[in-house]
């Protein structure tokens, strides 16, 4: 496993378990059977409604929670509430979250920040963070915090690899994190022939060369999967490693293609959108 120093000095693991579009009982086996191959990150967010679920794996799991790394988001529609974080802990039966992340840029989302620092300096939370905001919006919180963000969580892929983004970042001390980093399933990017060949050289499928290029470039990937063989294959990235040459090849494929498009209307509908976390399972 390899690690990512944060910015306050918390490590993070390079690659996690990612749990969105699963459900209660997906994300439980998911996760236990992520934590049984060696996973350490684990990936949720209010919005997922499978908070519960995971807090459940985690205690099924029977390592101790010091050896977990857990990730959640707080969701706009929550952002106002001043119980939100701890509703959060109530809901993964835990004491404290390892990085805790604004979720979107809608609604009053620096209220949302407030909330996040406030926990950070009650030791409820380990480290504070971002995702799907953009350069201008990152340095809108940047002005104004008390406590840095640590991370942005963002599409990245190697479609749509940021780079001017990850520069801005990299000044910032911010470290990187990738959703759709295998590019939402797109066979497209799956079946480049680049992977393929580099994959017959490893003797790993183009899911685990693509993996590797994230982690190998600073990406902190959390694929999602229910399926125990790709779980499995997904953490299979550190026994070999991508030389500068094929670093660059993967480099050079990016179109600034994204999968998903923030708008102004996509942003009002989320910050109006509740999730119902108190009937979950």
């Amino acid at each position: 496993m390899e690690y990512a120093t944060l910015n306050n000095g918390v490590k993070m693991p390079m690659a996690g378990i990612g749990t969105f579009l699963l459900k209660p009982d997906q994300a439980e086996a998911s996760v236990l059977s992520a934590l049984e191959c060696g996973y350490r990150l684990i990936d949720t967010a209010n919005a997922y409604v499978n908070e519960k679920a995971v807090g459940r794996a985690m205690k099924r799991s029977a390592l101790p929670r010091k050896e977990m790394f857990l990730e959640t988001k707080l969701w706009p529609s929550f952002y106002e509430q001043p119980d939100a974080v701890d509703k959060t802990l109530e809901r993964l039966d835990t004491d404290y979250i390892d990085l805790l992340l604004i979720h979107q840029p809608a609604g009053n989302y620096i209220a949302g920040y407030r909330q996040m620092e406030k926990a950070y300096q009650e030791g409820k939370v380990r480290a504070i963070g971002l995702s799907n905001f953009d350069q201008e919006q990152i340095q809108e919180i940047l002005d104004l915090c008390e406590v840095r963000p640590t991370v942005l969580q963002t599409e990245l892929h190697p479609y749509c690899q940021e780079k001017e983004l990850k520069k801005f970042l990299k000044t910032q001390e911010i470290v990187i994190q990738a959703w759709y980093p295998l590019g939402h399933g797109d066979k497209t990017l799956l079946e480049e022939p680049l992977f393929a060949e580099l994959g017959k050289k490893y003797g790993k499928s183009s899911a685990q060369i693509i993996l590797c290029w994230h982690i190998q470039d600073g990406n902190i990937v959390i694929p999602g999967s229910k399926n125990p063989t790709h779980i499995r294959d997904n953490f299979d990235l550190f026994d070999f490693s991508l030389t500068k040459e094929e670093m660059a090849q993967i480099a050079a494929m990016d179109k600034n293609t994204r999968y998903y498009t923030s708008t102004p209307e996509l942003l009002k509908s989320y910050a109006e959108m509740v999730p119902d976390v108190d009937g979950q399972k």
